[in-house]
């Protein structure tokens, strides 16, 4: 089970809400649509939403997460929910979702549950982790650990990165039409000096869980080590993000699939 410091996400990480801005743009929320945001995190999307005038919720696995964000916004409705656990049928006229659904690596029962949850019609937009994304990142996790001679879990990786192929197949095979889905390179800046360390901290806990503090300290500055030359320019990190983007329409009438790259 990932764990998160829903303060450190808030204070270093907030990149995370600021690039989903214009998938917000692409989900175009209207006036009294009920819209369910999955993976909501502290709620900073959520409320972006409802600025829009829809009814929106937020669920999050994490509890942390869900506090923070009563506590930011509590006019908006929060739930701690895996979205595995969610049993909803035909209330939303969307769902959104930005930098989670990676986390969740059930796809195939996300997926379901998420159709289930949407009216006919209704629309799934979301961002989230794709194939190729941070592969520096865990290069030098990996080449980290073995340097030290520390076990290297396979189980404890944390994330799905799905290819826009694979992924395309199992939103049309739980019922979905694809109106749009690209994968496409997004170089992430992370804030200052310690952005790398900030972002290890906050996002490998799972996959060093099994090590002690001392360990994880030498993975981190070994890391950095080995990341540096290319990731580390002007006092500045980037990390390199690659971003699934899709528009799914719940639609039981088949329609004619595009496939059309998304140009931020």
């Amino acid at each position: 089970m990932t764990t998160w410091n829903a303060n450190l996400y808030d204070q270093k990480h907030d990149f995370v809400s600021k690039f989903g801005g214009s998938l917000v743009d692409l989900l175009a929320p209207q006036k009294n649509e009920r819209i369910l945001d999955v993976g909501c995190g502290t709620g900073d999307l959520a409320h972006e939403i409802a600025t829009h005038g829809a009814h929106i919720q937020g669920i999050d696995a994490s509890h942390d997460m869900i506090i923070a964000a009563q506590q930011k916004y509590p006019d908006i409705t929060f739930h701690t929910m895996d979205a595995t656990a969610l049993h909803i049928t035909n209330q939303f006229e969307a769902v959104f979702s930005n930098a989670a659904l990676h986390w969740m690596k059930q796809p195939d029962a996300v997926i379901k549950n998420i159709y289930s949850a949407l009216k006919q019609g209704g629309r799934f937009v979301a961002e989230m982790g794709g194939h190729g994304n941070i592969a520096s990142i865990v290069w030098a996790l990996q080449k980290s650990m073995e340097d030290f001679k520390l076990p290297y879990i396979e189980e404890d990786f944390p994330w799905y990165f799905p290819t826009l192929e694979e992924y395309q197949s199992k939103l049309e095979a739980a019922g979905f039409t694809v109106e749009m889905i690209s994968l496409y390179e997004r170089p992430t800046p992370l804030q200052g000096e310690d952005g790398l360390r900030n972002w290890l901290v906050m996002f490998s806990n799972n996959l060093l869980q099994h090590l002690s503090d001392t360990e994880k300290e030498q993975i981190y500055s070994k890391c950095e080590q080995l990341l540096k030359p290319m990731f580390y320019q002007d006092h500045q990190w980037v990390a390199d993000y690659c971003r699934l983007r899709f528009v799914a329409i719940k639609n039981n009438i088949h329609t004619t699939v595009i496939s059309r790259p998304f140009h931020k």
